[in-house]
């Protein structure tokens, strides 16, 4: 049976979960509307999304205080305390969204025509992308649904190629004239708000893996691709490096673009010595590594041109060029200065995306 100081904690509880649901469903709301303004020229709904801004604002200030009452009063432990510092950290993020579908609904003010009925399209299948997985996201948290966490985590991704896509239209529209330039930021801000929506979401399935499980999220993998022209030699030196030295920080590929039949013997055997696990190591063509369902943080070029050979690469993805000596012999020596060359390259890479302690 439960004493009345337990109910009281439950009802304080309750209390939190019921106002987190109601600013949910307003911030909800918030996107939708900016959305709707932006395809409806609508430019009094857009203001009503600004003002509602502070509206949102008050109700998670509210929710904050409750929270840190409900710590300060019941000094909870185990599944309450979880669930009130998932809160607090869910907060954050339902903040930042409502921020978003407030510059969204700015800029939408701003906007002197409509978009074409192309990139209208695109943005529209960004901006039903996005809702659709911060509302699953939320309703994950709302029904404790570890399943539904698991499950929504990552689709944030599945909007970077429609993305890119807008910006190729957005730019080329600028370009010819067919917009005006202060159109054509806007519009490149309202997709690039759209798609923060959906990385929301990861944080709030972390929250919900957190408040049910206890559980926090891995360290984050980083996937690197090194690529050369012929990917013969300092690419996959790279490669095999980062594989043995960062296994649990990163997932490492090599390509190039005109990519070589098989690896040469003395490289092989050059790798070997230094302890570099060769089996994985095989030429592979630059677009079929770009053609991977998952895209690439990093895209490394050892080879001068690569700015020419890539196409569709992901918006979220980072391109560094290393400007490499020693072109392509296979001379002991010459491999073992181009050896140390990448090795601290690849370290002061890793240590950068990982942290220190990367490993």
């Amino acid at each position: 049976m439960s004493t009345h100081y337990e109910e009281r904690m439950e009802a304080e509880r309750s209390e939190i979960d019921r106002k987190l649901r109601k600013v949910s469903q307003l911030i909800e709301d918030q996107v939708r509307k900016a959305v709707q303004a932006l395809f409806s020229d609508d430019d009094d709904l857009a203001n009503q999304v600004i003002l509602g801004d502070r509206q949102v604002n008050r109700r998670i200030k509210e929710l904050d205080y409750l929270c840190h009452a409900f710590i300060v009063r019941h000094a909870p432990s185990a599944g309450h305390l979880r669930f009130v510092s998932a809160v607090l950290r869910l907060d954050v993020a339902l903040e930042r969204v409502g921020d978003y579908a407030s510059s969204i609904g700015r800029e939408v003010v701003h906007l002197s025509r409509r978009p074409s009925e192309s990139v209208a399209r695109d943005i529209e299948l960004i901006a039903m992308q996005s809702r659709k997985t911060f509302s699953n996201s939320l309703t994950a948290f709302h029904n404790r649904d570890v399943a539904l966490a698991r499950e929504t985590y990552g689709l944030a991704n599945q909007t970077d190629f429609t993305l890119q896509a807008v910006f190729d239209a957005l730019l080329a529209a600028g370009e010819a004239r067919e917009m005006p330039l202060a159109d054509v930021f806007a519009l490149l801000r309202i997709v690039n708000l759209l798609k923060r929506v959906a990385e929301q979401s990861e944080n709030v399935c972390e929250q919900t893996i957190f408040a049910v499980t206890g559980d926090t999220r891995d360290p984050k993998i980083f996937r690197v691709l090194f690529v050369g022209d012929k990917n013969d030699r300092a690419s996959l030196i790279a490669e095999g490096y980062a594989r043995k030295a960062f296994p649990q920080a990163g997932r490492y590929q090599s390509a190039g673009w005109h990519p070589v039949d098989k690896v040469d013997p003395t490289l092989l055997e050059f790798l070997d010595e230094k302890g570099i696990d060769v089996k994985h190591l095989e030429p592979t063509p630059l677009q079929a590594a770009l053609e991977q369902p998952e895209h690439f943080h990093v895209i490394v070029s050892l080879a001068p041109g690569i700015q020419e050979q890539l196409t569709g690469v992901p918006f979220r993805s980072v391109v560094l060029e290393w400007d490499v000596k020693g072109g392509g012999s296979m001379d002991k020596d010459a491999l073992e200065a181009l050896y140390q060359d990448l090795s601290v390259r690849v370290q002061d890479l890793m240590i950068t995306l990982a942290g220190p302690e990367a490993r």
